[in-house]
């Protein structure tokens, strides 16, 4: 997170950068009350980005700065963006990419003062259309102003608002280690003398590909289904227990391979899906000009598409010879992941929660919570009673979830068998403390576990992308560490918690423990494990040695940031 705010304030400086003669900003102006207002030149700028010289008029403001400081800025100066103008005009013309550019407007002004809104979204596309393509100084040489003017007490503001955000972030997380590592320390267990969950089952498996159709909503679902063998080293027979896997946002059936292989190699028939709505797909399309942007239903399309994927597979189950008598419809778990983390919490019996929508979606609120402009979406829904439970599920797990205001207390709440929440500390885009760790409090059933993981990102679980499924490239710096590890934690802890709770079968309940967590740990990626965490605890937590600066005292799942 202090790498992103980092990137936060030198982004701040770079979106202003290149020159079109008669269109484009020369300047940049700084108002700082009351030491008034501060310029500085874009050709010092360029010059910096291109030949790593400070001239007279960038050195007040290099002086200030560290070398690395400068190197990453000159970096970030220097970096181009392979997009193309119909990509940016279909983000920037869209409900989460005009609300993102009207926030960022309200830092960037016009010369006149005005909300930089329409400036910043013709210079983004001017930019990518140009043959130098769109870089950060790029896009001020095609900024229609001769001036950017940057609300800096608003900026100033913003950062010191977020940098309060993270340290309590950084502290609740560092509680919760530590409760996890006291808990842990009372264990006997020695893994090393217990089967390694992390490495491969003994059974074999076929994959058998899908492709279903919904037709009376138009929805087209690709499924992989990874089916296991029994053979003379496996244990257990046909029928096997049933694990369905619901992607993310510009996601395919593809993302979470390496988990269903590895869940198949224990006995686990798995189906992945896609949902034809916000897979990758759709995006590459809607990119490409040829299709609209994801909308509001796939709030409900997506838990549908699951549940019309369980009925298929029933109905295969009497008539396909390659699947008859091979599922188990009495045993299905479910495993999601951002936005497929919401799926399976909806299809575990959470509702989507109306009055916290209308409570946290407010016109002007600004958030630090970057899912809450996806969530957000949900008010365009008609507001009633959903029914998107499916009582064949009896276990899930989710990582990386979005779920503080669409769901809320009220939604989380209602659901009734076990979860298993997965956080990573440097996600900025589910944000841990919004949307793992507080609603984790908000589960009413005894059987639950949240899974922390140091330094992983929102796209640590993710497998490594394909060609096909590549669709928003993601910037290294967002991506963390190596992942390796955190698909062994995954893998590991999805078949201690399938066997545990989908399967009763207790001998599996001693990985979901602390110490388990501790034993397969690697730095930098820690992994930690809670069984239990209330709301005053989380409160107390929350109020610790920072909360008389933190804004307001407690976090609020609201646009406004805590």
């Amino acid at each position: 997170m202090k790498k992103f705010l980092r990137y936060l304030g030198l982004g701040l400086l770079s979106t202003f950068l290149t020159a079109t003669p008669g269109l484009g900003a020369e300047r940049i102006s700084f108002y700082y009350p009351p030491f008034g207002e501060f310029y500085l030149s874009v050709d010092s700028l360029e010059t910096f980005a291109k030949e790593g010289k400070i001239d007279e008029d960038f050195s007040f403001y290099a002086n200030r700065a560290t070398p690395q400081q400068l190197a990453q800025l000159r970096d970030l100066l220097q970096q181009r963006f392979n997009v193309t103008p119909t990509l940016v005009s279909q983000v920037t013309y869209s409900p989460i990419g005009e609300e993102v550019v009207q926030q960022l407007g309200k830092l960037l002004l016009t010369e006149s003062r005005k909300n930089g809104f329409y400036a910043i979204r013709a210079s983004l596309i001017l930019a990518a259309a140009d043959q130098k393509g769109l870089t950060v100084v790029n896009l001020l040489r095609k900024f229609p102003s001769n001036t950017i003017r940057v609300n800096f007490t608003e900026g100033l503001r913003i950062v010191d608002d977020l940098s309060q955000l993270i340290k309590k972030k950084d502290e609740v997380f560092a509680s919760l280690q530590k409760k996890a590592s006291a808990e842990a320390a009372n264990s006997t267990t020695d893994f090393s003398k217990q089967p390694d969950l992390r490495s491969p089952g003994k059974f074999h498996w076929q994959k058998k590909s899908l492709e279903l159709n919904d037709i009376s909503r138009s929805r087209r679902l690709p499924v992989d289904i990874y089916l296991p063998e029994a053979g003379s080293q496996s244990q257990g027979q046909a029928p096997y227990p049933l694990v369905v896997i619901s992607h993310g946002v510009a996601s395919d059936r593809s993302t979470f391979v390496y988990l269903a292989e590895h869940l198949a190699s224990y006995g686990f028939a798995v189906a992945v899906l896609e949902h034809p709505g916000s897979n990758a797909e759709r995006f590459q399309l809607y990119f490409a000009g040829l299709a609209g942007p994801p909308d509001a239903a796939e709030f409900i399309n997506r838990p549908l598409d699951i549940k019309y994927l369980l009925n298929e597979l029933q109905l295969l189950d009497k008539s396909d010879p390659t699947l008859q008598g091979k599922l188990n419809f009495q045993q299905i778990g479910a495993i999601g992941q951002s936005l497929g983390g919401y799926t399976v919490l909806t299809l575990a019996g959470a509702k989507i929660n109306f009055n916290q929508l209308r409570q946290d979606c407010k016109p002007n609120n600004s958030s630090f919570n970057l899912s809450l402009f996806l969530q957000c979406q949900a008010t365009e829904l008609p507001p009633r009673n959903y029914e998107l439970k499916d009582d064949r599920i009896k276990a899930i797990m989710a990582i990386n979830p979005i779920d503080s205001s669409i769901l809320g207390q009220g939604g989380v709440s209602q659901i009734k068998i076990p979860v298993m929440l997965v956080a990573g500390s440097q996600d900025i885009f589910a944000p841990p403390v919004f949307e793992q760790i507080r609603p984790f409090t908000w589960l009413s059933d005894s059987n639950k576990y949240l899974a922390l993981i140091e330094n992983a990102t929102h796209f640590s679980a993710i497998g490594e992308p394909t060609s096909q499924n590549d669709v928003l490239p993601v910037p290294s710096a967002l991506l963390g560490p190596d992942r390796a590890a955190v698909y062994s934690y995954l893998n590991a802890l999805s078949v201690a918690f399938l066997e545990t709770h989908l399967l009763n079968r207790p001998e599996y309940r001693s990985y979901l423990q602390p110490s388990y967590a501790t034993f397969i740990s690697k730095q930098p990626l820690n992994l930690s494990i809670l069984q239990s965490l209330s709301a005053d605890q989380f409160n107390q937590i929350w109020n610790g040695p920072t909360a008389q600066s933190a804004k307001p005292s407690k976090p609020q799942p609201t646009p406004t940031p805590p």
